[in-house]
């Protein structure tokens, strides 16, 4: 099983082919998920990655032998929280940049 392929077809054989969001995510095509998959800001990127090291455990692995051992239930889980964590981040910044162009707008040009 060290074709990728093979590793993701195990990995995701447990879910319903009925679940629509499972269809639509087959449907794309992998330059599309790569693009969503992608923060857009270092910042969040650097957010989402410290989130995933408190959840795992933030043992450097080139000083310890760290190995995590869980059931596919709690790894869902974990996929789940990281992806929710994601997506309020992503929303957090849309917000911030929004606000951002709304006060250089609303401030009055000196260029007269």
């Amino acid at each position: 099983m060290n074709n990728p392929s093979d590793r993701k077809a195990s990995v995701f054989a447990g879910i319903d082919r009925g679940n629509s969001l499972w269809q639509y995510m087959q449907s794309m095509s992998p330059e599309t998920v790569a693009q969503l998959s992608k923060p857009n800001s270092a910042e969040v990127f650097q957010m989402m990655e410290h989130h995933i090291i408190g959840m795992l455990g933030g043992l450097p692995s080139d000083q310890f032998d760290v190995s995590i051992t869980t059931s596919r239930e709690n790894l869902g889980r974990l996929l789940a929280s990281a992806m929710m964590n994601g997506y309020f981040l992503r929303g957090a910044e849309q917000r911030m940049t929004f606000e951002q162009s709304l006060q250089a707008d609303a401030t009055p040009s000196t260029d007269l």
